[in-house]
């Protein structure tokens, strides 16, 4: 069982930064593919990123290539999205996701077994 607590969301004008985290719970974190999705108001979820177990393995959106960054800690059982050059259209809630144990990157919703609850990330023009 992984537990994911999102934290880092908040207000920033166009063109800044944040940077999420991910905290987890379980001694298996280190063994699960992590990633992160996106959902805007009115619309679908979204994949953004995400990083294999390994950390040797990541795969971004084409909308957020260049701009954002995954990393992981397994010391500290999290993760982080680093969010640069951020965009009106990056506005949504965030939500990371765990897939494993032993999981390859993926960018479907569906594979990932883990969820958590989200934070907000508005980005005003």
């Amino acid at each position: 069982q992984v537990q994911l607590v999102e934290s880092g969301g908040g207000l920033v004008q166009a063109g800044g930064s944040l940077r999420l985290s991910c905290a987890a719970s379980g001694r298996t974190f280190s063994t699960y593919a992590l990633g992160w999705f996106r959902q805007a108001p009115g619309k679908e979820r979204r994949f953004v990123a995400t990083i294999k177990w390994t950390g040797s393995s990541t795969a971004y959106a084409d909308s957020v290539k260049g701009r954002f960054t995954i990393s992981r800690d397994n010391a500290k059982n999290t993760v982080y999205l680093q969010m640069n050059s951020l965009k009106p259209e990056d506005t949504a809630v965030y939500s990371c996701a765990a897939r494993g144990p032993y999981g390859s990157i993926s960018r479907t919703e569906s594979e990932y077994n883990y969820w958590g609850q989200g934070t907000q990330v508005t980005v005003s023009s």
